[in-house]
């Protein structure tokens, strides 16, 4: 797991693309925030999660499935991961901050995570 990045994965730097592309100017990885957020933009007080399917059980997706070795240990963990990220929202949302979560199944598309950005984004 030590080789797993938290920073500038493809998928991220495929949304922070995009998000480039259509005009918006945003911050990376604000500390100040909780649970650091992928992209942060203000002038819209606005986060972006850029979650990965496996580690952030994506419901539905295929890419969240449990290993079948150690699977004990992968469900506490993988559950973990699921209540620190509502934490987060929920401490975001209270701040007064709107959250998105982008998934890395919609970013292997530029058309789908276009039509993902713009449907989020609009919708609060």
């Amino acid at each position: 797991m030590g080789r797993i990045r938290a920073k500038d994965t493809a998928p991220e730097m495929r949304v922070r693309s995009a998000l480039h592309h259509a005009g918006y100017r945003y911050r990376l990885h604000v500390r100040s925030l909780p649970g650091t957020p992928d992209v942060v933009l203000p002038k819209y007080r606005l986060v972006i999660r850029v979650q990965g399917c496996f580690w952030h059980r994506h419901a539905g997706c295929a890419m969240a499935y449990t290993p079948k070795s150690r699977a004990e240990f992968w469900i506490a963990k993988l559950s973990a991961n699921c209540v620190r990220d509502e934490r987060q929202r929920t401490e975001l949302e209270a701040a007064g901050w709107r959250v998105i979560d982008v998934w890395e199944c919609e970013t292997r598309s530029s058309d789908l995570l276009a039509s993902v950005l713009a449907e989020r984004m609009l919708a609060g």
